[in-house]
């Protein structure tokens, strides 16, 4: 049995995809919040079982009988930690023979303030003593979409990034390591640095809007205090606000620009070019 956590967000619903080409649904279970926005899920075949980080006894019947869980990391920032933790010990109670978390690039050594719980996360995954993956995914391409149809009418893409280089991917890209990694053998103890083919920079990404709109978009670089007030503009609170301004400078000092080619190695295919998803979203308005 593979239990994908957060199986209705945005990674954890391609993650349910991929597996459903791979293995039958009746092994496959969605482990939800909120079993009710699952039914699409249910309707297929597909087990759906409640889970709530913030709610561990849920957890413990949701494990039950998994051999792999996937722990997709959770959304509110400041809360995770504990969430994670949670995960962790009911899936070691569960006596499950993988956990593969989503984590950050290099979580161990990067400054990226995003980082901080991640790595507490895997650490407190390598002391439960359960065989690991950690999918460090790096940034996905839809991260800089509003930003991008944003630009078509304003003509501008603000940032702090300077010419630092982003090596980013498709969310799918990602989604189709995950199921890999809970499909395949080899991968016990494993951590992989998943980034796209092809990193690129702000002012390359406010090129290629222009290319493929057809308006006026250029890159603006702004000081970091002053990209945080912006941010803060667009209604992110102000320390959240502070905390990706900040990200956007340590772009600028190369944390996200790698590529080791781990992440199309584990898929079997090239990444999804930029260009490729930014064309798709554009179109679509």
């Amino acid at each position: 049995m593979i239990v994908v956590t957060g199986a209705t967000g945005q990674l954890g619903r391609l993650v349910i995809e991929e597996l459903a080409g791979r293995v039958p649904a009746s092994q496959i279970v969605a482990a939800v919040r909120s079993p009710e926005k699952a039914a699409d899920l249910a309707e297929r075949g597909i087990q759906v079982r409640e889970a709530d980080y913030d709610r561990p006894a849920t957890l413990g019947p949701a494990f039950e009988g998994a051999a792999k869980i996937l722990l997709i990391s959770g959304s509110e920032v400041g809360k995770r930690v504990d969430q994670h933790k949670a995960v962790v010990d009911a899936a070691k109670a569960a006596g499950v023979e993988l956990l593969a978390y989503t984590s950050i690039p290099h979580a161990d050594t990067t400054p990226l303030g995003l980082a901080t719980e991640h790595k507490a996360t895997e650490e407190h995954i390598r002391a439960s003593g359960l065989p690991f993956t950690f999918l460090r995914n790096g940034w996905y391409h839809e991260n800089y979409l509003p930003a991008a149809r944003l630009a078509v009418r304003s003509g501008v893409i603000a940032g702090s990034a300077r010419d630092g280089r982003i090596a980013s991917a498709a969310r799918a890209d990602f989604a189709a390591a995950a199921a890999t990694v809970l499909t395949t053998e080899g991968h016990k103890d494993a951590v992989y640095e998943l980034t796209g083919d092809v990193a690129w920079s702000m002012p390359e990404l406010a090129a290629l809007v222009a290319e493929l709109s057809g308006a006026q978009v250029e890159y603006r670089d702004l000081p970091v205090a002053e990209y945080a007030k912006v941010l803060e503009a667009n209604g992110l609170p102000a320390p959240v606000a502070a905390m990706f301004a900040q990200t956007d400078a340590d772009i600028a000092d190369g944390w996200l620009g790698d590529t080791p080619g781990e992440l199309s190695r584990l898929i079997g295919r090239p990444t999804t070019p930029l260009r490729d998803t930014l064309a798709e979203s554009l179109k679509n308005g």
